[in-house]
């Protein structure tokens, strides 16, 4: 069974950033696309960003335009989810997948915790 598997999150202050990592049990590179997805406390999941087969295919919600980067790592076999300017209300937990949609995801993996505080 194919698996991607989350990583990276932390604890960081206001304005600071983080770099999220999705990698999979077989290539990355397999994955035409993969999204990124985030569940804060006591709210419904949401798109994050997502990207085709190369860089230059992708898109974000508008929370993330101009903070966050989804890109491609294949000699790191992951796709990475880069995030500056991290606000408090970008707490939540991170998932990624191999579609852009939330209702078309099958499988959540556990994801990945991002805390923003002070």
């Amino acid at each position: 069974q194919v698996q991607l598997v989350e990583s990276g999150g932390g604890l960081v202050q206001p304005g600071g950033s983080l770099r999220l990592s999705c990698t999979a049990s077989g290539s990355i590179q397999n994955y035409y696309i993969i999204g990124w997805f985030r569940q804060a406390p006591g709210k419904e999941r949401e798109g994050v960003g997502c990207i085709g087969s190369t860089d230059d295919i992708t898109n974000y919600a508008d929370f993330a335009k101009g903070r966050f980067t989804v890109s491609r790592d294949n000699a790191n076999n992951a796709v990475n989810l880069q995030m500056n300017g991290l606000k408090p209300e970008d707490t939540a937990i991170y998932y990624c997948a191999d579609v852009c949609q939330v209702l078309l995801v099958d499988d959540w993996g556990q994801g990945t915790q991002v805390t923003v505080t002070s």
